[in-house]
């Protein structure tokens, strides 16, 4: 029987990296045994351990990996069991495990106690390889209660959907462990960073590194801070690395910037609007889904040029001699002029141009108020005169534009994005998700998440602060949306640069700028990616009196491609061209033959018959893989309102 610790409210951990070698399982123990013993040693509390450390990874079938499975406990979690117990210490440890009952294989990782197993979590998003011989996890997300404070677990490829961290979160877990195999990039990744940041917790990744069957994999086992931020980083080669976890940190959500609390990454979503993400929507090929009934084909879509305008605060505020809306009639005006002959089909502006998101002048005695009443005395009518001049200008232009607005309706006032064709009002959408400012004045949004459909493809709208939720693009994702447009006025998240290593290749070698450091983490990169989605979001950048905002504004693609992005305070209009064809040719068939398809029986020459909507899409923004590869069943409890 051990003896209980006190429970800490800050303590050291340890991850593993490690290279094992596929099948040499004796020899992969050994090694591990001793890794972790030296991590104890040195006063890890929290020891995590790789994915299918004690095996090797690349496994081609069921029978090649047969010899090396065990149940859970068995006879390698009983080793590492006795170091849990004589160090008074837990350990995390990834490996393949056979169910008794059923034979059945699974991607497991368990967590040791002093006092023995405290709990089993088997992967639930599986890589490519791992159904060959693996079956998706079946228990859930589960959370630990120990006197290290609630533990949780992910594996792998779990990362890079939301939904599995979230689920965590929701169950108020302060350190989620993640063993992984991770072969996508050198760094601690967008992914991981991401899962962090909007959730408010401390994530333990333990990277394999090494080569195995083709595969390198990175490293970049991490300790990431609740803030997203990276603790401690072991870019290469097998080692120890160590940090500190503070539950204080972990158990604090609000979040912001350094200057102003925004609100809470919790208390602050909206489950009664993500209810339609517990649907498994791309079970089915996506053009015949979404043409289903009365709805219509999503858009036939094309190539377009979408751009957004990063308007300074303080600039626009020393611009106003006029009104606010002839500055902005002439900000865009200018800016489309100096840009001739390139001009965007979609143009993105910043949230609440009109009326401006601050005090032009400094308050008085009561910032708050005045700050309320600036707002609400100049918010418009949708539509009204303002509009209709707004309206007068795409005409002009020849363009559509994304536009945020403070409405005034029946009584209420909302933080509104407008999308304006040059033929009038296409699209509105009222804030969802309020930040403690737009508490000061509006009401949440009662429209709902919509998309709509135009030549350039099926558009979603947002807010930058509805984006730092995962669940607002789930939802329009689900929806068939190809480019999301997302009006800003944050302050927050700021980039993560991470200094390349010289020579090094990875996948995101072209957001390397010429000093060799990278924007390496940007959560906007994240939110496009992870839903399969075009996000054009245009901020505010400069310091004003009232506010300020950090820039950031790009447009991002939906497979980590390609990426316009502005500096903190650079304004301006940018451009980038966007993709929305079904195929990445933009032709639904082949070329026409002189017979019907299909006629010439057995041919090798003539043209298979095919119907276009029972084929998955060559485009990923009209695919959406990351949806078809979800596990809906498990995420009922995000969209369940929390008990206050």
């Amino acid at each position: 029987m051990s003896t209980r610790f006190a429970s800490p409210t800050s303590y050291r951990v340890a991850a593993i990296q490690y290279a094992p070698s596929l099948g040499e399982k004796e020899k992969n123990v050994a090694d591990l045994l001793a890794l972790v013993e030296e991590a104890a040693q040195h006063g890890a509390r929290l020891i995590v351990l790789p994915e299918m450390c004690t095996t090797g990874y690349c496994w081609t079938t069921r029978a090649e990996i047969a010899p090396y499975v065990e149940p859970i406990p068995g006879p390698t979690t009983h080793r590492f069991q006795a170091l849990a117990s004589r160090y008074q210490c837990y350990i995390a440890l990834g490996m393949p495990e056979v169910d008794t009952l059923t034979q059945v294989y699974y991607n497991a990782m368990v967590l040791l106690g002093p006092d023995g197993p405290v709990g089993t979590y088997r992967k639930m998003h599986s890589y490519m390889s791992e159904p060959r011989w693996a079956r998706d996890g079946d228990g859930g997300v589960p959370v630990w209660e120990t006197p290290l404070g609630r533990l949780g677990a992910m594996i792998g490829l779990d990362a890079t959907y939301f939904e599995t961290a979230r689920l965590a979160a929701l169950q108020e877990v302060d350190v989620l462990v993640c063993p992984t195999n991770w072969a996508l990039e050198q760094h601690p990744t967008n992914w991981w960073m991401a899962r962090a940041f909007e959730n408010g917790i401390y994530l333990l990744v333990a990277n394999r590194e090494g080569n195995e069957r083709g595969m390198h994999f990175y490293g970049g086992s991490c300790l990431l801070n609740p803030d997203g931020s990276i603790q401690a980083a072991l870019e290469t080669g097998s080692g120890i690395l160590y940090g500190e976890v503070d539950l204080a940190h972990s158990r604090e959500k609000r979040w912001g910037s350094e200057q102003e609390v925004y609100g809470n990454r919790l208390q602050d979503r909206r489950p009664r609007e993500y209810i339609s993400l517990v649907n498994n929507q791309y079970l089915w090929e996506p053009l015949r889904y979404h043409s289903l009934y009365e709805l219509g084909e999503l858009p036939q879509g094309q190539l377009s040029c979408v751009g957004f305008l990063q308007l300074g605060l303080s600039s626009f505020a020393a611009s106003q001699a006029s009104t606010t809306l002839e500055t902005l009639q002439n900000l865009v005006r200018m800016c489309i002029r100096d840009n001739a002959p390139a001009c965007p089909d979609i143009l993105v502006l910043p949230e609440l141009v009109l009326p401006g998101p601050v005090l032009l002048h400094p308050a008085t005695q009561n910032p708050a108020k005045e700050f309320a009443n600036h707002i609400r005395t100049q918010a418009i009518r949708v539509p009204g005169p303002e509009t209709d001049a707004l309206v007068a200008l795409a005409q002009e232009l020849q363009v559509s534009m994304v536009l945020g607005v403070a409405e005034h309706a029946q009584g209420n006032y909302y933080n509104t994005i407008l999308l304006l064709d040059p033929h009038g009002i296409y699209g509105t959408y009222r804030k969802l998700h309020l930040t403690q400012r737009d508490r000061l004045w509006a009401s949440p949004g009662n429209l709902g998440l919509s998309t709509f459909d135009t030549p350039s493809g099926r558009i979603g709208l947002a807010t930058g602060y509805d984006v730092l939720f995962p669940e607002t693009l789930r939802v329009l994702a689900g929806m068939g949306t190809d480019l999301v447009c997302a009006p800003a006025f944050l302050d927050f998240p700021a980039p993560v640069p991470v200094a390349a290593t010289p020579g090094a290749r990875t996948s995101f070698s072209f957001f390397m700028d010429e000093d060799g450091s990278q924007l390496h983490h940007l959560l906007w990169r994240v939110r496009a990616a992870e839903h399969n989605v075009y996000l054009a979001l245009a901020n505010w950048s400069q310091e004003c009196v009232g506010g300020q905002a950090n820039g950031m504004s790009g447009v991002f693609s939906p497979n980590y491609t390609n990426e316009v992005v502005a500096d903190e305070d650079e304004p301006g209009l940018m451009m980038m061209t966007i993709d929305t064809r079904e195929q990445r040719t933009g032709r639904r068939t082949t070329h026409m033959l002189d017979y019907a398809p299909g006629d010439m029986a057995g041919s090798l020459t003539g043209e298979l018959a095919y119907n276009i909507l029972d084929s998955i899409p060559g485009n990923v923004v009209r695919a959406k893989p990351m949806l078809r590869k979800r596990q809906p069943y498990w995420y009922l409890d995000i969209v369940k309102e929390r008990q206050s």
